[in-house]
C-alpha cells in the first residue's frame, strides 16, 4: 500500500462541504454538457440510468491529508457522455447544485480517468457524499469530485472554481501535494 505524501489511512468516509447539503430529487435531478459554442447536451435522471455503467474501484485522497483506498463505485463514465459531444475545448468548469464549481482540464475526464459516479459501496449515493450524482475524478484531490454534480461547462480558458478562488491549487495532484496556489 502506498499513500500520496503527507496523506494518512482512514476507514472512514469524512464527509466535508463548504455549504449545506443539496437534497436533490431524482425526479428533477439533470446533467448538462454546455460546449464552448453554447451547444447543450442533457440527461434526464432516467437517461443516465440507461447509460452503461462501470463500477471502478479507487483510492480516494482529500486535500485534508486523509485517504481511502479501494472505494467501490458505479457510474457512466464521463467517455460515454461526452462521446459525440463536439468541441475542442482544453478545460471544464463543473457546477453542483447548491452553486459549486470547479475547474479541471478536460483531458482529466476523458480515457477512463472520470465518471458520474451514483452508487457507493453498492448503495445509492447518500447526499452527505453527493447523491443522487457526484463526479468522481480519482487521481486528484477530493474537492475535484464534485459532489452534487449537475453539469459541465466546456472552455478554452482555465478559470478557477470555488475552491481555487480561494487559493486552493488548480489542478490538484496528491502526488505531488498540489494542495495550494504555489504548491
Amino acid at each position: 500500500m502506498k499513500l500520496p505524501p503527507g496523506q494518512y489511512l482512514t476507514e472512514d468516509f469524512p464527509v466535508l462541504t463548504a455549504g449545506p447539503t443539496p437534497r436533490v430529487p431524482t425526479d428533477t435531478w439533470e446533467f448538462v454538457v454546455v460546449t464552448e459554442a453554447g451547444e447543450k447536451h442533457r440527461w434526464s435522471w432516467a437517461e443516465l440510468m440507461a447509460l452503461p455503467s462501470e463500477q471502478p474501484t479507487v483510492d480516494l485522497h482529500c486535500v485534508t491529508k486523509w485517504s481511502k483506498l479501494g472505494t467501490s463505485w458505479q457510474g457512466v463514465s464521463l467517455d460515454v457522455l461526452l462521446d459525440g459531444v463536439d468541441t475542442a475545448a482544453d478545460y471544464v468548469m463543473v457546477h453542483s447544485y447548491g452553486g459549486y464549481t470547479t475547474n479541471l482540464p478536460f483531458e482529466d475526464l476523458r480515457n477512463g480517468q472520470a465518471w458520474i459516479a451514483y452508487r457507493f459501496d453498492g448503495e445509492d449515493l447518500h447526499p452527505e457524499h453527493g447523491g443522487p450524482a457526484r463526479l468522481l475524478v480519482p487521481h486528484l484531490y477530493l474537492w475535484k469530485s464534485a459532489k452534487w454534480v449537475r453539469g459541465l461547462r466546456l472552455t478554452d480558458e482555465d478559470e478557477p472554481g470555488f475552491w481555487e478562488s480561494a487559493g486552493y491549487h488548480d489542478y490538484g495532484d496528491p502526488w505531488r501535494e498540489q494542495r495550494y496556489q504555489g504548491d
